[in-house]
This record gives structure tokens, sequence and C-alpha cells, in this order.
């Protein structure tokens, strides 16, 4: 007779915390400058103001817009400024960066509003692998995060994790 197969690691008491699932679902899109500069290069404020007067700003309803310049131009601060000034009535939320780093911008965002009293005295496994690329900045931040309360951090995958930190 054939023992019963016990799945140990779901008995272990380990929290699995995929950091992947702050990542919004909302759309992000990008505003490259780059189109409205003269010559792809030089920003003239006349035709540049007259470029962002020409567009339909409600695409960008409800979207998490990263600004940023595919190319080398030097952008005044004020042009930045004078984006987000016409975005702010459709944009859920604006960042600086393209889409990787605005999509960083957010995830660390949302470690920050993380409840961290819920993990409170629990053996946590923060996820390592997954489709959604996860920047170190997010596991710098969750470790912040969750060492004043947890009884340990561990990386990986509940069947082999790494120990990074264990009370005493």
């Amino acid at each position: 007779m054939s023992e019963p197969f016990i799945n140990k690691v779901a008995e272990s008491g380990l929290i699995s915390l995929d950091l992947a699932q702050y990542i919004p679902n909302n759309d992000i899109v990008v505003f490259d400058i780059k189109p409205y500069l003269f010559m792809e290069l030089i920003l003239k404020e006349k035709d540049f103001r007259a470029s962002l007067a020409a567009i339909d700003w409600i695409k960008f309803e409800n979207k998490i817009v990263g600004i940023y310049c595919s190319t080398d131009a030097i952008i005044p601060m004020w042009a930045n400024m004078l984006i987000v000034a016409n975005l702010v009535p459709y944009a859920k939320s604006i960042y600086f960066g393209d889409e990787n780093k605005t999509r960083e911008l957010v995830l660390l965002e949302e470690i920050q509003k993380l409840d961290a009293s819920s993990f409170t005295d629990q053996r946590v496994v923060v996820k390592g692998c997954g489709d959604a690329p996860i920047g170190e900045s997010a596991y710098i931040a969750i470790t912040q995060k969750l060492r004043p309360v947890v009884k340990s951090i561990m990386y990986g995958e509940p069947c082999s994790t790494v120990p990074v930190y264990k009370k005493k």
C-alpha cells in the first residue's frame, strides 16, 4: 500500500508574494516628446505649444502615462510641466520615464501602499520568477517594507528558496 501524498509546501505556512500582482492592469502609454521637436532635436517654444494644442488629449483618459524623449535633445523642465498640465484632466497618473521606467515607478508606488501589518510574524517567500519583468528596485522596496514585521523573508519559490532575513 502506498503512502498518501503530503504537500509539505502547502503545510509549511509560507506566504508566497508575487510582485507581479501589484503591476496595474491599466494601460500604460508613453508620451514621446521627440515628434514635437524641430528636426526631432530642438524645442522651439511657439511650435511646441502649437503642437500640444493640436493633440486630442482624450486618448489619454484613464491611462497611466510616462513622459520621455527618445532622442538626445535637451528638454527644458517647463516643457514636461506643460505636457503634464494638458494630461492632468485625462490621465489616471503621470510619471517621467519610458514604458519600463513608468511600470517600475507604478510598481514601487503600489508596494509603498501595501499594508505590511497583514504579514506580521509570517514567513514570506517573494516570488522570483514570472512572466512579468520585475526590476531590482521592487525587490529592494518589498524587503524594506516587510523586514520590520515578518518572521522571515525568502526569495524564490516555496519549493526552493533562498533565505534573505530571519528574525532573531
